[in-house]
């Protein structure tokens, strides 16, 4: 989560993976790697990994997988799990509009594009 946190308001550019401009799944997979663990670069392929668990069960560092309407094709963007509490579940991605920035799964936009969540970390 603190090497999640540390890309905040960095731009969007879609395939980044630097402090200059990140997409999504190129901020997810930079972070893991930073801690020895290799993802699919992409967020259809990201989602095929690890354990798919319910929302009632989500920890910091699980990841959400979304279908944004606008986006062809299925699961097309991923966020990272950086906060749980009893009513919400916050996490960070990397938005064309705003680049790096935290957002909550219950804001309408996010929970109707919602598709799964998953565990790749033990």
């Amino acid at each position: 989560m603190n090497i999640a946190s540390s890309y905040n308001g960095v731009p969007y550019i879609a395939g980044g993976t630097t402090k200059k401009g990140m997409d999504c799944s190129g901020l997810v997979t930079t972070c893991f790697k930073e801690i020895g663990i290799q993802l699919p670069r992409s967020s259809s392929a990201m989602s095929a990994k690890g354990e798919e668990i319910s929302l009632s069960n989500i920890q910091k560092g699980d990841l959400l997988f979304f279908n944004i309407a606008r986006l062809k094709g299925g699961i097309n963007h991923v966020g990272l799990v950086i906060n749980v509490t009893k009513d919400n579940i916050e996490f960070i991605h990397s938005t064309t509009s705003k680049g790096v920035i935290s957002n909550s799964l219950k804001e309408p936009y996010w929970d109707k594009a919602f598709v799964k969540a998953k565990r790749v970390l033990n």
